[in-house]
């Protein structure tokens, strides 16, 4: 990538670069990686919907990749409860990645389903301040759950997290913070899984100079995003952090669709 493309891309696109770098500021705050906020924005602004998914994915590792080592340093990950959540995503997550996906139908439903879990987040008060007795925890359920949010999330092109986050905090699954750290793997991972099945789709297009650009961006509000975590937000402030997030996306997505 020369000099005059790099130009050109900034010129043209100095606003997604922009809305872009805060989005991975505020989700990589709260553990998400923003694919449904970036999605949201590449709707609206005239890049072929074919490229769309590989973007938000793509974004999503990057944003992610720091947040799991900042959680695993953290200590943050309790393997007995996370493994048997990813282990049954990630060859969904492929498959819905291979799927070929209908526009409207996709950013319709996607932003109903986000106002509900927003909804249901904020008015939701139970909040976890102690480890959760893992004798109280469904593993079953907890999989397949898991396992039908990464086929959804591979084929829309987002990595999960946003849905995952919600469901965990109202089964008191963990912490706040926990449930943060098992979002952002859980992202990872599906992410990862998803561009690999969409590598195999027929539908698949990149347009790398602007991808890796975007990504470069990302990677650099995350970073900000991490620092933010680590010495200003509490359990309650990540929880209603997260609620107000996914509401935004709901709604300027349902705006865009209507």
């Amino acid at each position: 990538m020369n000099i005059e493309i790099i130009t050109n891309l900034l010129a043209i696109y100095w606003h997604i670069f922009l809305l872009f770098f805060v989005i991975a500021i505020l989700y990589s705050s709260v553990g998400f990686g923003g694919g449904s906020s970036y999605l949201a924005i590449l709707a609206v602004t005239g890049i072929v919907f074919t490229q769309i998914r590989s973007i938000s994915l793509l974004c999503n590792i990057a944003v992610v990749s720091l947040n799991v080592i900042h959680f695993q340093k953290q200590r943050l990950y309790d393997w007995k409860k996370v493994i048997p959540i990813i282990s049954f995503s990630i060859p969904l997550a492929f498959i819905g990645g291979f799927i070929e996906v209908n526009k409207n139908i996709f950013f319709t439903s996607l932003g109903f389903t986000l106002l509900l879990a927003s909804l249901v987040m904020w008015f939701n008060n139970k909040i976890v301040s102690k480890r959760v007795n893992t004798s109280h925890i469904n593993l079953s359920k907890n999989s397949s759950y898991a396992g039908i949010i990464g086929f959804i999330s591979g084929m829309v092109g987002i990595g999960g997290g946003i849905f995952l986050a919600p469901l965990l905090h109202l089964r008191q699954w963990d912490t706040p913070k926990r449930i943060a750290a098992t979002a952002s793997l859980f992202i990872l991972l599906n992410s990862i899984s998803g561009i690999l099945g969409y590598s195999f789709n027929t539908d698949i297009s990149i347009d790398w100079d602007l991808t890796i650009m975007l990504v470069i961006v990302v990677l650099i509000g995350s970073f900000v995003g991490n620092r933010i975590s680590q010495q200003f937000l509490s359990p309650i402030q990540i929880k209603k952090g997260t609620a107000i997030l996914i509401a935004f996306v709901g709604f300027r997505i349902l705006l865009k669709m209507f």
